[in-house]
């Protein structure tokens, strides 16, 4: 089942805590529920749902010297081909500053209109 579809199926109050955590790209169980203004035992029904999809992930912490979970947005399925031009990688990707008019950009932009 792809992610919208997983989403299209969750209540109002789920939809509102997974865009509360993926907003907030990481928040304390412990706050997650105050946030939301629902109970703490709705709050853990939301999260355990959440979990369940995959749509969240929940990591043991300690939060004001409490015992809790970290919740954090699960990580999306990436899709690696479109930085890919037949067999070459974008010379974009990386921590180098390429010049687009450079022999590897060039080379990268002919590959990718040959493969169309």
């Amino acid at each position: 089942m792809s992610v919208a579809e997983l989403e299209a199926e969750l209540s109002e109050d789920e939809r509102a805590g997974l865009e509360l955590v993926r907003r907030s790209g990481g928040i304390h169980q412990s706050d997650f529920w105050k946030e939301l203004d629902v109970s703490s035992r709705k709050g853990s029904r939301i999260v355990e749902k959440l979990a369940q999809a995959e749509l969240i992930e929940r990591h043991d912490t300690v939060y004001n010297g409490h015992n809790t979970y970290l919740l954090t947005p699960a990580a999306r399925d990436l899709d690696f081909s479109l930085l890919m031009a037949g067999d070459m990688l974008s010379p974009f990707i990386g921590e180098e500053e390429i010049d687009a008019r450079s022999d590897a950009f060039s080379q990268w932009i002919m590959n990718l209109a040959y493969e169309g």
